[in-house]
């Protein structure tokens, strides 16, 4: 079979993927070794056996529902391709408006004579924290001595091995040391006080986190559904904001005085989390939108 009749074999197949043929060609790469442009310039080139093989058992892999960030075990973000299991949640683009935001916090604190602390709060694979301070470094934004210190926590040891392996993987180990992984249902083990908390909180509705999983996309739950408490129980509210009553209160007492907390809610509870901001004392709050336009992330000041 050459490589572009595998090709269409996979998007034929694919046949209730909304994206079978860009499905079809990302496996086809993976398998491959080959970039899109090899592959469409070799077009007409015999897949080995080994390759075509191994293709066609991704293609069944993908057919139940799997996401190809579950099936290659990467995911581009930020313009660093991740390392991502079923036990982390895969990074999104609109979750890099967070790290955008973050940037323009850091870069307005430049000129602070001492080492900032910032947290990521529900790291999962660690995309937002990592990007920020691979960020900070190759953008030269502080200098080498005074670059920010960054907390990764996640209340799930499967999710921080996850994050430490893209911390080996990503950042150089010179800079490594300015990062460190704490296990924490939120800031329970954590006594410190943080000039930046951001966090991409479980925060979609129960019904809602259920309808997204029915493709078998396997996504953990524990990372999409916003109505369960501290302690795993349902809330029966359905409205998302489980987790983030509890967060927004816990991180003002853990911000330093001026501190910020910039948190990803989305369109399902933007306003209601702006809200909650208010309510515990946070000022200059703000909503931002994404680039479709949908109300995205929060944030406050202390």
């Amino acid at each position: 079979m050459t490589i572009q009749q595998a090709k269409d074999f996979g998007a034929k197949n694919l046949t209730s993927s909304p994206s079978a043929r860009l499905d079809s060609e990302c496996l086809l790469q993976f398998v491959s070794g080959k970039t899109k442009t090899e592959l469409l310039f070799q077009k007409d080139s015999e897949l080995p056996d080994t390759q075509l093989s191994q293709f066609v058992s991704l293609i069944e892999k993908r057919k139940t529902g799997l996401p190809i960030a579950y099936i290659t075990g990467k995911k581009e973000f930020f313009a660093r391709d991740f390392f991502v299991t079923p036990d982390v949640l895969i990074p999104k683009p609109d979750t890099e408006l967070l790290v955008e935001k973050a940037l323009e916090e850091l870069s307005s604190l430049r000129g602070t004579n001492r080492i900032l602390n910032v947290c990521d709060m529900c790291t999962g694979s660690g995309c937002i924290g990592l990007s920020l301070l691979a960020e900070c470094i190759e953008q030269k934004i502080f200098p080498r001595e005074m670059l920010p210190s960054f907390t990764l926590v996640d209340i799930s040891e499967k999710a921080l091995e996850v994050a430490k392996k893209n911390a080996e993987a990503l950042i150089e180990s010179e800079y490594r040391e300015r990062v460190r992984f704490v296990r924490s249902n939120l800031f329970a083990a954590l006594p410190l006080k943080f000039d930046i908390i951001l966090s991409n909180p479980p925060y979609i509705p129960h019904a809602e986190a259920l309808s997204l999983l029915d493709d078998g996309r396997a996504e953990p739950i524990l990372a999409l559904d916003g109505d369960v408490d501290l302690f795993g129980n349902a809330t029966a509210e359905n409205d998302g904001l489980g987790i983030m009553r509890s967060l927004v209160p816990q991180s003002f007492s853990h911000l330093a005085p001026h501190g910020t907390l910039i948190v990803e809610s989305g369109e399902y509870n933007a306003d209601e989390t702006a809200a909650l901001f208010r309510e515990n004392g946070f000022h200059d709050v703000e909503i931002f939108l994404d680039l479709s336009g949908q109300k995205r992330d929060t944030i406050g000041r202390k």
